[in-house]
């Protein structure tokens, strides 16, 4: 996760982190991405069942009844796990989490544990009433999937109408005064579509916006063709970083984010050491400290059914089961061999990756798509577009 508005448009200083001593139980939202001991934000996808069938569903979610869903009890004794084990952040996720009725019971749970509960939903099913709900409970924020405007949209959620209903939502959720963001996943049919991102961002003071660089895993391992050229992501970033500062300069700051690319750090600093190198400096100690992917070290997954991946992405390799084990005992098992190398990744990737100067700041970027292209978890990521050049 790359704080575009942070870096680019200097709205975090170093100094910002290092008040709160780096530690993630102490750190505001915003600042997490800088934490130092990186307890993990955990993703519970609560259940596959979703009411849309989204071409890039990485959970391969369907609108059907599935077997073996952690029970409403089950998920308080994660909960305790996660909430005793120091995870900051509790994202409810699915399929589609608003689908489950104990949702609310189970985010509110988390919350008085002492968790930052969050959901990331496709908000069709934000009633007002829901809505309303989710803010006495003490719901920090609600993620919304938009792929962009009407006809795009409803194309990549397969339902028609998924758009309106999406916008109803956010706005629900805002007049419940609950913070909402957008969640925008980059690909060759939809890049077209960032400008109305952002204007939509201004016309609805949305407060947040991440851009989600293309995963192949689910339904979106079969979009790999439909992924970005190196030039045309660097493009988007550009056109990213451009947009946010003029809404910087407009006195209408948002917070933008890119995920799921750790290149594009590498690349902000190369762009400011050209434009304010002084900023540069500043935004190349917060990449230090931001320290790129952490699939199986920051960011953690436990799925429906109670199996524990490294990230929402990497479905097919579960590290134990929470029914079993409690996740925490999960995530420090360093005698998991997979589980022990994540936690030092930086060690085992191989290719440019392993030459690259900008290892230390990106980790070596995102390993489940260099398995889905390669075969080989620790091969250089395909998505990488920084050149030889920036790189050596």
């Amino acid at each position: 996760m790359i704080g575009i508005s942070k870096l680019y448009c200097g709205t975090v200083e170093p100094s910002d982190a290092l008040r709160y001593g780096r530690q993630s139980g102490e750190l505001p939202s915003h600042l997490l991405q800088f934490s130092s001991d990186k307890r993990p934000v955990v993703v519970w996808n609560i259940t596959r069942r979703c009411n849309l069938k989204c071409i890039h569903c990485y959970a391969q979610a369907k609108d059907a009844s599935f077997e073996n869903e952690l029970s409403t009890d089950e998920g308080k004794l994660l909960i305790d796990d996660l909430a005793d084990y120091g995870a900051p952040v509790l994202l409810f996720s699915g399929g589609e989490p608003m689908v489950r009725p104990d949702l609310p019971e189970l985010a509110e749970y988390a919350v008085k544990k002492g968790m930052r509960a969050v959901i990331s939903t496709n908000g069709t099913l934000i009633t007002a009433e829901k809505a309303r709900i989710l803010k006495e409970i003490g719901l920090s924020y609600v993620g919304i999937s938009l792929d962009g405007m009407e006809d795009v949209h409803d194309r990549f959620r397969a339902v028609k109408g998924a758009y309106k209903k999406a916008l109803e939502g956010i706005r629900n959720s805002q007049a419940a005064g609950i913070k909402v963001g957008l969640r925008f996943t980059i690909n060759k049919h939809n890049v077209h579509e960032i400008p109305n991102i952002f204007n939509l961002l201004e016309e609805m003071d949305i407060p947040r916006v991440c851009f989600y660089h293309l995963v192949y895993s689910g339904r979106g391992s079969q979009m790999v063709k439909e992924d970005l050229s190196h030039t045309e992501s660097r493009k988007a970033v550009d056109l990213i970083m451009d947009r946010t500062k003029t809404l910087h300069d407009k006195g209408k700051a948002k917070e933008v984010l890119t995920v799921d690319n750790h290149a594009d750090g590498p690349y902000v600093y190369l762009r400011l050491l050209k434009e304010n190198p002084e900023r540069a400096a500043e935004v190349l100690d917060l990449l230090k400290m931001n320290e790129g992917n952490n699939s199986g070290r920051g960011i953690g997954c436990v799925s429906w059914d109670g199996e524990v991946y490294a990230d929402q992405f990497w479905r097919h390799y579960s590290f134990g089961n929470i029914r079993r084990r409690p996740f925490s005992e999960i995530w420090t098992d360093l005698s998991e061999p997979l589980m022990k190398k994540l936690k030092e990744k930086k060690k085992y990737v191989s290719g440019r990756c392993a030459a690259c100067r900008w290892l230390d700041i990106c980790a070596g970027n995102f390993r489940v798509r260099a398995e889905a292209v390669s075969g080989d978890v620790w091969a250089p990521d395909p998505a990488c577009y920084l050149t030889d050049e920036e790189i050596a």
